[in-house]
């Protein structure tokens, strides 16, 4: 009898160990420029599927509205922010020509290398833009990073996809894309993928709410589903542990569905679909955001983000513990009045404080810290009569997560 229970305890042991040792691989999906309401409205199996083994919320873009986050809700802007976890007000990407990303401000894709250099990486994507100016492949100030797969840059080829007035070019290149993606993650597994398509935009610019526009979608719910197909082909048959995250870089405008760019509701309504499971308060209470999927994939891979990055996203985590949310500052006087939703009942927060901005250069930003408090307090009031400046950058630390917001002060004077 004392045998078998060894036994026992030896095959417990050795499965526990297997569970543990599954590879956490993951998937991200932007299809281009389809409101939340459209993505409800329109008929998407392949979506719904995936939504009921995790969830489907409504989410934001275009960071604080009238605030000094406010981002345009253009494409490449919106990638930036998923990409960063972070505002335009800090990635410095402001459209589509992509200027002068601060790169500063790390990309998952640089997280993941840093810390696990030997894990995969792979873009697949109509533009070169998301691979060599998002990313930044191969420049100096990315650490020149480099992506182990990658099948993008289809619009350069006029000839394969010769390029026609109805946009039919397009839908071809994600088409293209599509069987790239789900090919080489059924064959390759990547650890970190990220499939860009989009003909859906097209179809908005052009036709607006119509049916041209929702039949995009349709096609895109198809195409979704045959990388999903490739994710369960490698979860029953290599037992790995796939995280897919789908969703949208901007809304459209109210009046004909064609626009987008500016701060309206729908322009700003957006969405994420995931298969994750163990969503948090947080995701279930209140509105995510884009830049909420970066650190949900950090902490998905077990990514360890330093303290001098992790005081810089925006974004929370949508599953697993969360300490705070909803952080508020407001200047009252010579005091900073800060409040927050504690997402848990236990532990302390620790208020710390630094007036200057040097991280955006790549220096480091001197922080004191003014107070420690109990978390279910979900206030606390600083005194800042002897730290008197125009810029305070305030981040509020929990047990469980970290949140930053800036207070810039306005002259009275004017």
């Amino acid at each position: 009898m004392k045998k078998i229970s060894i036994q026992l305890c030896f095959l417990v042991c050795v499965l526990t160990a297997m569970a543990q040792g599954k590879q956490r691989k993951v998937v991200f999906i932007i299809v281009d420029g389809i409101p939340a309401d459209v993505i409800e409205k329109v008929a998407t199996p392949s979506i719904d599927a995936i939504a009921k083994e995790g969830k489907y919320m409504r989410a934001g873009v275009g960071g604080e509205k009238d605030g000094y986050s406010q981002t345009p809700t253009i494409s490449a802007v919106g990638y930036n922010s998923l990409l960063t976890g972070t505002w335009v007000n800090k990635h410095n990407v402001w459209d589509n020509d992509i200027k002068e990303p601060n790169y500063n401000y790390w990309s998952i894709f640089r997280f993941l290398k840093e810390q696990y250099g030997a894990k995969k990486t792979a873009i697949f994507s109509s533009w070169t833009d998301n691979r060599t100016k998002l990313v930044g492949e191969g420049l100096s100030k990315t650490g020149k990073i480099k992506l182990d797969y990658h099948f993008d840059g289809y619009e350069l080829d006029t000839i394969k996809f010769r390029q026609d007035e109805q946009r039919d070019f397009m839908r071809r290149i994600d088409e293209t894309v599509t069987d790239a993606a789900s090919k080489t993650i059924k064959n390759d597994a990547p650890d970190l993928s990220w499939v860009y398509l989009e003909y859906t935009d097209d179809m908005g610019h052009m036709y607006g709410d119509s049916p041209q526009f929702y039949k995009a979608v349709e096609l895109m719910d198809k195409q979704v589903g045959r990388i999903w197909g490739a994710i369960e082909y490698r979860r029953k048959q290599f037992n790995e542990e796939w995280l897919m995250v789908i969703t949208t870089d901007h809304g459209r405008d109210e009046k004909t569905g064609k626009g987008h760019g500016g701060q309206t509701p729908r322009q700003r309504n957006t969405w994420i679909v995931t298969n994750l499971q163990n969503i948090n308060n947080y995701a279930k209470y209140y509105q995510p955001a884009i830049v909420d999927i970066m650190p949900t994939i950090a902490r998905f891979m077990n990514i360890n983000i330093d303290k001098r990055q992790a005081w810089e996203i925006d974004g929370t985590p949508l599953a697993g513990p969360i300490s705070v949310a909803e952080l508020k500052t407001n200047l009252i006087q010579s005091h900073i009045d800060i409040s927050w939703k504690a997402m848990q009942p236990n532990g302390k927060v620790k208020v710390w404080l630094a007036t200057t901005n040097d991280f955006k250069t790549g220096k480091q930003d001197s922080y004191s810290l003014m107070t420690e408090v109990p978390v279910i307090n979900e206030h606390a009031l600083i005194d800042v009569s002897k730290l008197k400046s125009s810029f305070y950058k305030v981040v509020l630390e929990g047990e469980n997560n970290v949140m930053n917001k800036w207070l810039m002060i306005e002259n009275e004077g004017k």
